[in-house]
C-alpha cells in the first residue's frame, strides 16, 4: 500500500517524549525504496505541504493573539533550529523530535523513518499535554483539523520529491 496514509497504534515512549501527554496519535505512510532521513521527511511534510495548511496556520495565529498564546515559531531558540514553525528538540537520521511548551498546552511531534530496501515507511506521532481549560478547549477544537493536516502532510511523502 505504497502512498496510503494510515492511522496506526503509537509506538513511541510517550513518557520519555512528553510526560503526562493526554493526546497521542500516529500516522504512517509507506515510501517504498525512497532514501530519506527524519529531517528530510519532516522538511518535506512541513515546508512543502498543501497551501491550505499555511492558510489554517495564519488563521490560528490571528485567533490565538488575544489569548496571549505563542504564535507559530515563537519562543526560545531550539537546539536543532526550526523546520517551518517547529523547533527541533532532538534528532538522529532515523528520528526527529520537535515541539514547544506554551501556557495552554505542550506538544511534540516525532518523525521516524524505518524499514529496509523497498519496505521503508515514515511515521508521524503527535503528543499533547494540556495545562489548563484553555488548552483542553483548544485541543478539542483543533483535533479534527489536526488529523486532516497530518494525513495531508504525510501524503506529500508518497509523492515524488519536488
Amino acid at each position: 500500500m505504497n502512498g496510503t496514509v494510515r492511522e496506526v497504534t503509537p509506538e513511541v515512549d510517550a513518557e520519555a517524549v512528553l510526560a503526562g501527554a493526554q493526546f497521542i496519535d500516529t500516522f504512517r505512510v509507506e515510501i517504498g525504496a525512497a532514501t530519506v532521513n527524519a529531517r528530510e521527511a519532516c522538511t518535506r511534510m512541513v515546508l512543502h505541504g498543501p497551501r491550505w495548511i499555511d492558510a489554517l496556520t495564519r488563521l490560528r495565529n490571528i485567533l490565538v493573539t488575544p489569548f496571549g498564546l505563542k504564535k507559530s515559531g515563537e519562543g526560545a531558540p531550539a537546539p536543532g533550529g526550526l523546520i517551518g514553525l517547529f523547533p527541533v528538540l532532538s534528532e538522529t537520521p532515523e528520528r526527529l523530535v520537535a515541539g514547544f511548551d506554551d501556557s495552554h498546552l505542550d506538544f511534540r511531534i516525532v518523525v521516524e523513518v524505518a524499514g529496509e530496501a523497498v519496505l521503508r515507511h515514515v511515521t508521524l506521532t503527535t503528543l499533547v499535554r494540556t495545562n489548563n481549560l484553555l488548552g483542553r478547549t483548544y485541543l478539542a477544537l483543533i483535533t479534527p483539523f489536526h488529523k486532516l493536516v497530518a494525513r495531508s502532510m504525510m501524503g506529500r511523502l508518497a509523492e515524488p520529491a519536488r
